[in-house]
């Protein structure tokens, strides 16, 4: 059986991600349009528009379409920022925020999964991404900041330095807290307009970055 990407895309979008309250002209256009099928393994492909979390190798996931809607709604990327992305993954929301912003510097821990990226990435012609095999718990930028930091997995707390990491303009999307139910967030390096450093958005429930898990409780 021959499957219409096209029109699994187009289906997706107002099936699945419209209705989560994703309005986002720019958001919809680039979801509308990057192949999904061509980040997933072939195995996987006909459920690549499905509203599923699908195994990308190394015990990960990609994030289903809407959490990633909803991210990159969140997140009101700039024309000209500089991005970067925590969990690389399958590359497919690396591929969306090169779409939006100026660059993407994107993290991945699992050497595999960093390298299929870059293939995958490249074949397609994103030129304005950079993969690095890198555990962000512990990377270091030098003095670069980032207007844009999007994580693709959640952690217990979030770290300090991924804060610190910030322009003076620049805000955090972020999954955290304890599972089944975590809180994707929002933060700015400065006050929004309603005063707010920390904007709840959803609740959800991702599988934790290598690393960031909780740590393990005692019981009597």
């Amino acid at each position: 059986m021959t499957i219409d990407y096209a029109k699994a895309r187009e289906n997706m979008v107002e099936q699945q991600v419209r209705p989560w309250e994703v309005l986002d002209p720019r958001v919809l256009v680039v979801i509308g349009q990057t192949p999904r099928e061509a980040f997933v393994d072939e195995a996987h492909r006909a459920l690549a528009y499905a509203d599923l979390a699908l195994p990308i190798g190394a015990g990960e996931y990609m994030m289903k379409p809407v959490i990633e809607g909803r991210a990159l709604q969140a997140l009101d990327v700039p024309e000209d920022a500089t991005i970067l992305e925590i969990g690389t993954g399958s590359g497919y929301l690396t591929a969306c925020l090169a779409q939006l912003g100026k660059h993407v510097t994107s993290l991945e821990i699992h050497p595999q999964l960093a390298e299929q990226a870059r293939q995958r990435l490249a074949a397609l012609g994103y030129r304005n991404v950079t993969v690095e095999q890198a555990d962000a718990l512990t990377w270091q930028p030098g003095n670069q900041r980032f207007d844009i930091i999007c994580v693709t997995g959640a952690v217990s707390r979030i770290p300090e330095a991924w804060l610190q990491w910030l322009s003076a303009r620049g805000r955090l999307f972020v999954v955290h807290g304890q599972s089944p139910a975590q809180e994707a967030c929002l933060r700015h390096a400065k006050a929004d307009v309603n005063g707010k450093h920390h904007e709840s958005l959803f609740e959800t429930d991702l599988p934790y970055l290598q690393g960031a898990a909780p740590e393990p409780g005692f019981r009597l």
